[in-house]
C-alpha cells in the first residue's frame, strides 16, 4: 500500500501568521506609500515626515534587539530627541503614516493565494492567530482576512518587540495548544523564525532561498500549502 509522505502540517492544531511582509507585499506597499510621501514633502517644503518614519522604524530595529519594557515609550522619545521634535507630534506622524494611511492599499497588496490558504486552514479545523509587532486588528480588516486570535507587541499585556517570546506565550496560554502542535509563518529568520524557536515551535518562512534553520517557501501557491488546499476542494467537491 502507498503512503502519503508526512506533511509539515501533520498534528498541527493552530498556525500564527506574522503580518507586514507575510501577508501582503510591503515592498509594494512601500512604493505606494512613498508616493504619498513626496506629495507631503512637496506640499510643506519638508522631508521631516520621511526622516521621523525612517529613524521611528530604525529605533525599532534596534529597540527589538533588547526588547526592553519600556520600548513603547522609548521608540517615540528616541525619534524625538533625533529630530528635536515633540513627542506628541512624533505620535501622530506615526499614527497617521503607519497605522492609518496604508489601510486602503492594502487589498492591492495581499499576496494572492493568502485568502484561499486561510479558508483551508479553517475548513480543516485549525485555529488561526496573528502575531505582529505593529497593531493589526485594522490591517487584518483591511486584507479582509479572520484570525481566531490577533495579539500585537503593543499589548499591555505584551509590551514586547519580537524575538521576544512574550507574544508567542500569550498566544499558546490562550489557546491551550502546546507549541510543538503549532507552526509559526512568517517572512523573517532573525523575528519569526527566532520567536519560535525560543519556544521550541516549527516555523515556515517566507524566503527566495532554502535555509537549513526550516521550511522556506517562495508563495502561497509552493506546494507545501497543497494539502489544506486539496482538502478544501475536496470539501466543496463534496458539497457539490
Amino acid at each position: 500500500m502507498k503512503h502519503s509522505a508526512p506533511s509539515i502540517w501533520d498534528g498541527r492544531d493552530l498556525v500564527v501568521f506574522d503580518v507586514d511582509g507575510t501577508l501582503y507585499n510591503q515592498a509594494r506597499l512601500r512604493k505606494r506609500m512613498l508616493l504619498g510621501l513626496l506629495l507631503d514633502a512637496m506640499r510643506s517644503c519638508s522631508f521631516n515626515t520621511m526622516k521621523i518614519l525612517r529613524d521611528f522604524r530604525a529605533c525599532r530595529e534596534s529597540l527589538a534587539r533588547t526588547s526592553p519594557d519600556d520600548f513603547m515609550e522609548r521608540q517615540f522619545a528616541e525619534t524625538a530627541a533625533l529630530n528635536g521634535r515633540p513627542v506628541e507630534e512624533v505620535k501622530a506622524i506615526v499614527r497617521e503614516w503607519i497605522d492609518r494611511t496604508p489601510l486602503p492599499y492594502l487589498p492591492a497588496c495581499r499576496y494572492p493565494g493568502i485568502g484561499a490558504l486561510f479558508e483551508g486552514l479553517r475548513q480543516s479545523g485549525r485555529l488561526i492567530a496573528i502575531l505582529s509587532d505593529y497593531p493589526a486588528v485594522e490591517k487584518l480588516a483591511a486584507l479582509a482576512l479572520e484570525a481566531d486570535l490577533v495579539v500585537s507587541a503593543t499589548d499591555v499585556d505584551v509590551k514586547s518587540l519580537k524575538p521576544d517570546p512574550a507574544g508567542l506565550v500569550k498566544i499558546l496560554r490562550t489557546t491551550g495548544i502546546p507549541a510543538e502542535r503549532a507552526l509559526m509563518v512568517g517572512d523573517r529568520f532573525d523575528r519569526d523564525w527566532a520567536i519560535a524557536e525560543r519556544v521550541g515551535m516549527d516555523a515556515l518562512i517566507r524566503s527566495d532561498h532554502k535555509d537549513p534553520r526550516c521550511m522556506t517557501f517562495r508563495s502561497y501557491h509552493d506546494a507545501v500549502f497543497a494539502p489544506l488546499l486539496q482538502s478544501r476542494t475536496l470539501e466543496r467537491d463534496h458539497e457539490a
